[in-house]
């Protein structure tokens, strides 16, 4: 059973403020459909979006890279995907780091 948008994204919020990650919703989408779109801003003028995918081989769900580079580029490409869905959720992480806990087991979920 997999989770609704809304849990999902409140989940990861959770675990994100435990490890002291600053994130917050850009965008709010359907509650229970929608897709998410995670932005990791890492505060130096550069950003990375990243959205969930199925591996057709395995058919595990995985997060790859949308879109990278300078953050005003990514903040287009991110409102273009918000023109074709909108039911689409954005989250934004700031850390220096780099870090998102997108890796982290059972956040493909």
């Amino acid at each position: 059973m997999r989770l609704t948008a809304d849990v999902w994204v409140s989940a990861y919020l959770t675990r994100l403020r435990l490890a002291d990650i600053p994130a917050f919703v850009v965008r709010k989408g359907d509650a229970t459909a929608g897709a998410v779109l995670v932005k990791l801003n890492t505060l130096d003028g550069r950003a990375v979006a990243y959205q969930r995918s199925f591996d057709l081989v395995t058919g595990d769900r995985k997060w790859m890279v949308l879109t990278e580079g300078e953050e005003p580029e990514v903040d287009a490409a991110l409102a273009r995907q918000a023109e074709f869905d909108p039911d689409l959720w954005i989250i934004e992480v700031e850390d220096r780091a780099g870090r998102h806990l997108l890796d982290e087991p059972g956040l493909a979920d």
